[in-house]
């Protein structure tokens, strides 16, 4: 399964080559072209010949993860956080160090040993360790050094009701979106960019958009459901099963309007369910891509994704589905009508 194979791999920030690899050998026997810009991004091109607009679809490869910072004398790894993670959800979670995946468990002061106000403070990455099982610092430089990232330590696969969870799936449910629609054909020549360090400042979009000088571009995202224990109506930015989400607004773009409405369009017209993406924070690669030299008209379709930037994630499968309909819609919709009108 495309979904599950690419959650399983480990792509933190500045640290893509794994997934960027496997996206290379699928997409190689896809496209016509493929290549790499200096931030590592991976560009895939189907139709360059055709006549038409170009069209830019956009994942992000990157995932959020640690970072080595030192190594203690006794052996375990200090580390940060790359990309926005909640602090609570890191101890006790296993995780894969390095390029060769060492493994280790976060670990932090136990709770019979802290003082009283320490139990009432939620822990930082400060506060924390990877316990690679190592006796000592000299043992632990053997496998792991400063520098080196490490990626939660999670097997992905279906379950429940239609239900699929993993870690990565912001974005790897985007970048699975991208990989369908690349065994696809349409008539109109469509860029499709892997994007690298997202999570970090979306700055693998920024170079990618400038080299590929799109006419229009999409963003596909893994993005943040609401739909939990206790969270209030209006706050529920996504619900899983309702559909592809459609993005008006983040804190990084306010989307085209004349895009916007042909997204809406084209779902209504096919029939195709989705929703709108209620909260506005929270920033993507359409940023960066909107600026892109004179500046592009961008838009965001996302697959409601239930705890993202955690060691696991859900989504609905049928959404998942529902967004390569909608993302294959809309293009065959430019490629007839041409872009939305200003």
């Amino acid at each position: 399964m495309l979904l599950q194979e690419l959650s399983n791999l480990d792509g933190v920030s500045g640290r893509e080559d794994e997934v960027r690899s496997y996206i290379y050998r699928k997409a190689s026997a896809l496209a016509d072209d493929v290549y790499f810009d200096a931030m590592g991004s991976l560009i895939a091109v189907k139709g360059r010949d055709k006549r038409g607009p170009a069209v830019m679809m956009a994942a992000h490869m990157d995932e959020v993860g640690l970072m080595v910072t030192s190594i203690d004398k006794s052996g375990l790894l200090k580390i940060d956080t790359i990309g926005s993670i909640d602090h609570r959800v890191l101890v006790s979670k296993t995780v894969r160090v390095g390029k060769d995946k060492v493994p280790g468990v976060i670990g932090a002061k136990p709770i019979h040993l802290q003082e009283p106000d320490e139990q009432k403070k939620p822990l930082k990455a400060k506060s924390l360790y990877v316990d690679i099982g190592a006796k000592d610092k000299d043992d632990a430089e053997k496998v792991v050094s400063r520098g080196d990232v490490a990626a939660f330590d999670t097997k992905a696969g279906v379950f429940g009701q239609g239900c699929f969870k993993g870690k990565a799936l912001d974005d790897r449910a985007g970048c699975s979106v991208l990989l369908r629609l690349l065994e696809m054909d349409f008539d109109l020549p469509v860029y499709f960019a892997f994007t690298t360090q997202e999570e970090i400042g979306a700055r693998g979009a920024r170079t990618a958009a400038y080299s590929i000088k799109p006419s229009l571009a999409l963003v596909f995202e893994g993005t943040s459901a609401g739909d939990v224990a206790d969270a209030k109506e209006h706050k529920q930015s996504t619900k899983l099963g309702k559909g592809p989400a459609i993005t008006f607004m983040d804190r990084s773009v306010v989307v085209n309007r004349p895009l916007f409405t042909r997204l809406i369009e084209v779902a209504e017209s096919e029939g195709i369910p989705h929703q709108l993406r209620q909260m506005t924070t929270g920033g993507t690669d359409a940023g960066p891509i909107s600026l892109s030299r004179t500046g592009v008209p961008a838009g965001v379709i996302s697959v409601p994704c239930r705890y993202i930037h955690s060691p696991v994630s859900v989504l609905n499968l049928t959404d998942f589905e529902n967004t390569v309909k909608l993302a294959s819609a809309v293009l065959r919709s430019i490629a007839t009508r041409g872009l939305p009108s200003q």
